[in-house]
């Protein structure tokens, strides 16, 4: 077995894992909790906002549309992600329980955006190969 096949498999590997993240129902659900425990006290109406997007996409993604519903998480995970992070934080509150949730909430954004999309855009192809196969 050769270095190249090696690394070959491993981003295969990688890719394979960013998108059944992406097609998975766990991912938008956590999220949806994690802005509602940030946002829910004091409520902030624009950030309450995502959670039942991302509950609905839930409950259809079970209902089995899954590269559609990993298409509309990527979307909003990228929008919340471009909301947050335009809100500045001093360095001391980066590490308390508020900041760490909020840093949390960041990082599950930016891997269901990367995973989602990566769901969308594979099963895409994937639907459009099966339909070049059907005469």
């Amino acid at each position: 077995m050769s270095k190249d096949s090696t690394v070959e498999e491993t981003k295969q590997s990688l890719v394979q894992r960013f998108r059944a993240w992406g097609e998975n129902s766990f991912p938008p659900t956590l999220l949806a909790s994690l802005i509602t425990a940030q946002h829910a006290r004091p409520f902030q109406f624009f950030p309450m906002l995502f959670p039942p997007i991302l509950l609905l996409t839930s409950y259809v993604n079970l209902q089995g549309f899954k590269t559609e519903t990993a298409g509309i998480t990527a979307a909003w995970s990228g929008l919340y992600l471009l909301l947050a992070s335009r809100r500045r934080q001093p360095l001391m509150k980066k590490f308390g329980a508020r900041g760490l949730v909020r840093g949390g909430t960041m990082a599950l954004c930016l891997v269901n955006m990367i995973g989602g999309g990566l769901a969308y855009t594979l099963g895409k192809q994937d639907e459009e190969e099966k339909k070049k196969k059907q005469p």
